[in-house]
């Protein structure tokens, strides 16, 4: 059996059918000649052209040019800003120090807070006990008082008056209900409503100015003239006609009075 020749670099053989010499193929294609490099654009100066990289063939894509200048820093936004800085100083280990003022801290709020509620619940007390044993406050309930006191009118009184005198207003309950009224006599007075409308006291015809009315004498009243005892005042309204006072329940004992009026309150300045 003949031995096989060896191939040629640039042939190799093909094995024949019997009685045929044997035949050699052409080499392959020559390799690609280098293309010629682009001319550069016109007006554009040859050293400004883009170029590959080094180790980067010509058909992959030429990277952008980075602008002149400074490049400016991208700041990565944290995550929950002053957060972040105050979370990682909360998580870093407490000396003693720092624990022995945190606590004295919440010590001091506990104690701001219990101080507080301490104040007001005083207050509250405090209040209580002016308003219901040392001052009181009502409404006018008509025009008895007309013109210095109207209806719906509030009236502050102290309770613990007990140096009482002629022009005085109270408070004061006379058979289960609440009149006010001005005092015109008291204790050792003699007083006396004439058919004439006109008020006596000790024999004496009293002029009113700040009243604009007459005071009329009540049929079914008292029996004049009246003395008073010690603890006893005769208590008259500024709207004389018509109106519920002394010459219609007779006088009021000390026993039946609630206080004495210091301060109205008008009804238009609510």
């Amino acid at each position: 059996m003949p031995m096989a020749e060896p191939l040629h670099p640039t042939t190799r053989k093909v094995r024949a059918h019997p009685g045929e010499p044997p035949a050699q193929t052409a080499n392959p294609a020559p390799p690609r000649a280098a293309s010629p490099e682009p001319p550069a654009r016109a007006g554009k100066p040859a050293g400004r052209q883009q170029t590959h990289p080094q180790g980067v063939g010509r058909d992959a894509p030429i990277p952008p040019t980075p602008p002149k200048g400074k490049a400016k820093a991208t700041k990565t936004a944290r995550p929950n800003g002053k957060r972040g800085r105050k979370n990682a100083k909360d998580a870093a280990p407490l000396t003693p120090e720092e624990v022995i003022r945190r606590k004295r801290r919440r010590c001091l709020d506990r104690e701001d807070i219990f101080a507080f509620f301490t104040k007001l619940a005083a207050m509250a007390v405090l209040l209580a006990a002016l308003f219901g044993l040392a001052f009181g406050i009502t409404p006018m309930a008509n025009d008895d008082m007309a013109p210095r006191i109207s209806a719906g009118d509030l009236l502050l009184y102290y309770r613990l008056a007990n140096d009482w005198a002629t022009g005085d207003v109270m408070v004061f309950e006379k058979d289960g209900e609440q009149y006010v009224g001005r005092i015109v006599a008291h204790g050792g007075d003699t007083v006396e409503v004439t058919d004439q409308a006109t008020l006596v006291v000790n024999g004496s015809t009293v002029l009113e100015n700040n009243i604009y009315y007459t005071t009329p004498k009540y049929e079914n009243g008292p029996a004049y003239p009246l003395t008073l005892a010690e603890d006893e005042f005769f208590v008259l309204c500024d709207y004389r006609e018509g109106a519920r006072d002394s010459r219609y329940f007779g006088q009021v004992s000390e026993d039946e009075i609630k206080g004495k009026v210091i301060t109205v309150v008008r009804r238009s300045g609510l």
